[in-house]
């Protein structure tokens, strides 16, 4: 079952990032050589049309090919019809971020089903513990956070992921209390046993059941919160604030999902499907936003000469490009390659 499920949430995951490629590439022109889901060698494949639709055997990875990306040219110097080259800039511009926007958008949908099911929470203190950095502060049960250092928070997770992420800085937080705005400053206290500064709340939550219209509201409020943690959690690896066992790749995505699936289906199926939709969301906006990062061979570093190819009006030698996204590759094979050792090395610790 947890292979079932890990191929599940991937196969969307990847179809919906190549789907958009594929969808904006069509709209422009663009052909399509290769849509493929996986990578190595090919399980299946049938063509429709002038496009292969294949599934590889290595579920780390998709690919939607265009005709002409690897710069070649036609026998007279030319960009053939229908190639990638031929396209307006923009419209490969386009094509190129629509993966990772599809990502958002699939993201987005599944949370909108999440919090019509399940309901959200406002970032409401339930208790504030006794001789705690928040009651010295003045804050009281009751209290609704509503930003913390400037940022606007919506939602208890946020409250939570901020004070996991702090250092010991003093945390400015406003609230409303009785329909009256206030605000203080909070300087977080460290608890050497757990290894971490705490606020002082006892719980941040407080549970409701969205109407129509807060569906649509707190469902974005839900992308949003993974999109700022994934970004805070960008940030905490390249500052080597994150440790290697701390990333997970293929093998150790199967695992979580395994474990959420034990976790949960003795709840029942509905659990289990909410659960395997939050880990979705959580992959989604993680591909999304991995991929537009400028590095070589991902979207975001195909995106770079792109924008350098519009602000001067021609575009890079398409085999000096190339060599970049070469080079790009070999060192993300050699990362994936990395991130599975390390993942089934966990496995056996």
């Amino acid at each position: 079952m947890t292979i079932v499920l890990f191929l599940l949430i991937f196969g969307l995951v990847v179809i919906s990032h190549e789907f958009g490629h594929f969808l904006l590439a069509k709209k422009n022109g663009i052909r399509v050589v290769e849509f493929a889901v996986g990578m190595g060698p090919t399980l299946f494949h049938f063509k429709k049309g002038e496009t292969v639709y294949s599934l590889k055997a290595l579920p780390i990875g998709g690919a939607c090919m265009f005709d002409g990306e690897d710069g070649v040219l036609s026998k007279e110097g030319e960009p053939d019809e229908g190639s990638f080259l031929a396209a307006s800039v923009w419209a490969r511009i386009s094509a190129v971020v629509a993966g990772p926007l599809f990502n958002l958008i699939l993201a987005y949908a599944l949370s909108l089903i999440v919090v019509a099911f399940t309901g959200s929470n406002r970032p409401v203190i339930q208790t504030v513990l006794p001789d705690s950095a928040a009651e010295a502060a003045g804050l009281q049960s009751g209290d609704r956070i509503t930003r913390i250092n400037g940022e606007r928070v919506h939602l208890g997770q946020q409250v939570t992921l901020i004070s996991w992420l702090n250092k010991g800085e003093d945390l400015t937080v406003e609230f409303v209390r009785d329909g009256e705005k206030g605000s203080v400053t909070v300087t977080p206290v460290y608890d050497s046993a757990a290894g971490r500064y705490y606020m002082g709340f006892m719980g941040v939550s407080e549970y409701f059941k969205c109407n129509a219209l807060e569906v649509f509201q707190y469902g974005f409020y839900e992308l949003e919160y993974w999109v700022g943690s994934t970004f805070k959690s960008l940030g905490m690896l390249f500052t080597g604030q994150v440790t290697k066992d701390d990333v997970a790749g293929p093998v150790g995505i199967a695992q979580l999902v395994g474990e959420t699936y034990e976790t949960e289906k003795e709840y029942g199926a509905g659990y289990v499907i909410l659960s395997m939709m939050n880990i979705t969301i959580l992959l989604s906006v993680n591909l999304g936003i991995l991929n537009l990062l400028p590095v070589p061979a991902l979207d975001g570093g195909r995106l770079v000469f792109l924008l350098i190819e519009a602000v001067r009006g021609k575009p890079i030698s398409p085999e000096k490009e190339g060599m970049v996204h070469l080079a790009g590759m070999a060192a993300l094979m050699l990362l994936m390659v990395f991130v599975l050792f390390n993942d089934i090395s966990r496995l056996f610790s």
